[in-house]
């Protein structure tokens, strides 16, 4: 046993260490940066080839795809640390990445071998995927019913739009199912950023993209009909952007340590106080993040226990950025809502990547799980595996005196 240990052990650690390195030489660039991209259309290109570069593009594939297998459950931890640090470089950029990550996880899931083959082919050659679903209450992408494979229709809030080469996105069948294609784009061709005017994460460029007339064949498919909103990887996999927002929180708050040393205010006991309440946040957002992946990653943990956290997952993650920029706002005050300083557009990008989509629903989604569930406080995300290898407190370790 030991010796298959320490055959394996140290080959992922030598990979997380590589890839964390390369996550952190991208985030250090992209925020040296950000603030020139912050502006409609500031679309952070040279990040995307410095990403390419470093080997984040193709991190999420196989080793033997010529990957680093960053998209392997073993190396869930691995992942939380590289989203987190491109979040913590730049949410824009974080964004991109992430919706990056989540085309990959996709296609290796569902991708059928020809379709595989190919899709690695353009991965490696640096082309930037992402997943675009969403679509305008009133239309949609649809595939046209003819059979010729041509598409009909838009997709909205595409992040990266007129960037993203190698888009997944979810269409319409005729049969009223959703089958996921990746379409074949041309940089700046078919984008419409004119409503893309954002309070922050201005260079994710997120618009709308119109498909009407493009052709795709059957090599465009990935997985079967309805596939993309299989469960729990559909709701489970949203603990990826909360590590990216986990990064963004860390930013604002790294910035708020700086201007308070910078200032000599830290020793007032408002500031101390408001700072350390903004670190209990912080850590909050982090261990829940932590136990997310965690979760997400173990194929035998119970799909709906996994959907319930990642779900209280996202609000700890909001509550906990809102927590840490309400903090910042008060002490800082208003020279941090200048352009001139370096908390304004960090709190602008992370106030605006808080606003994900159906979180109302996704709390009561929670809590309708832990209405449902019998267990005891202690034992809700607990299962039994765990008993086994939990460190026993000094209480328990001391001599039992009746014996």
């Amino acid at each position: 046993m030991f010796t298959g240990m320490n055959f394996i052990v140290p080959d992922r650690i030598e990979t997380g260490s590589r890839i964390r390195a390369a996550a952190r030489s991208v985030a250090r660039l992209a925020a040296e940066r950000a603030d020139a991209l912050d502006r409609t259309g500031g679309f952070p290109e040279h990040d995307i080839v410095h990403c390419h570069e470093a080997g984040l593009l193709a991190a999420p594939l196989p080793m033997a795809l010529g990957g680093s297998g960053l998209d392997a459950p073993a190396l869930a931890p691995v992942l939380l640390d590289v989203l987190a640090e491109v979040g913590r470089g730049s949410l824009a950029l974080g964004r991109l990445y992430e919706g990056h990550v989540n085309a990959l996880s996709l296609i290796l899931r569902y991708a059928s071998g020809p379709v595989l083959e190919r899709l690695v082919a353009d991965i490696r050659a640096g082309h930037l995927f992402g997943v675009w679903n969403t679509q305008p209450q009133s239309g949609g992408l649809d595939l046209d019913p003819d059979g010729t494979g041509r598409l009909a229709g838009v997709k909205s809030f595409a992040s990266g739009a007129g960037s993203v080469t190698r888009p997944l996105v979810t269409a319409r069948r005729p049969d009223g199912r959703q089958q996921m294609l990746v379409v074949t784009l041309e940089p700046g061709t078919r984008a419409d950023l004119s409503s893309w005017c954002a309070h922050g994460m201005r260079a994710s460029t997120s618009g709308v993209l119109d498909f009407t007339g493009l052709s795709v064949d059957a090599q465009a498919a990935v997985g079967e009909a309805d596939d993309y909103f299989r469960e729990p990887h559909f709701s489970a996999g949203a603990w990826r952007f909360t590590a990216v927002q986990l990064g963004g929180i860390e930013a604002v708050f790294d910035s708020l340590r700086t201007h308070l040393v910078a200032t000599g205010r830290g020793g007032d006991p408002h500031q101390a106080a408001r700072l350390g309440e903004a670190a209990i946040a912080v850590e909050t957002a982090r261990l829940f993040v932590g136990r997310a992946a965690a979760m997400a990653a173990d194929p035998d943990a119970e799909p709906a226990r996994v959907i319930a956290y990642v779900n209280l997952t996202r609000l700890a993650v909001e509550r906990a950025g809102l927590d840490v920029l309400e903090r910042a706002q008060r002490s800082v005050g208003l020279a941090g809502f200048l352009q001139t300083h370096p908390l304004e557009r960090l709190m602008r990008d992370l106030a605006t990547y808080l606003r994900q989509p159906g979180p109302d629903r996704a709390l009561t989604h929670a809590a309708a799980h832990v209405l449902a569930d019998d267990r005891p406080a202690d034992a809700l995300w607990r299962d039994h595996r765990d008993e086994g290898t939990l460190d026993r407190s000094p209480v328990d370790r001391q001599p039992d005196c009746a014996a």
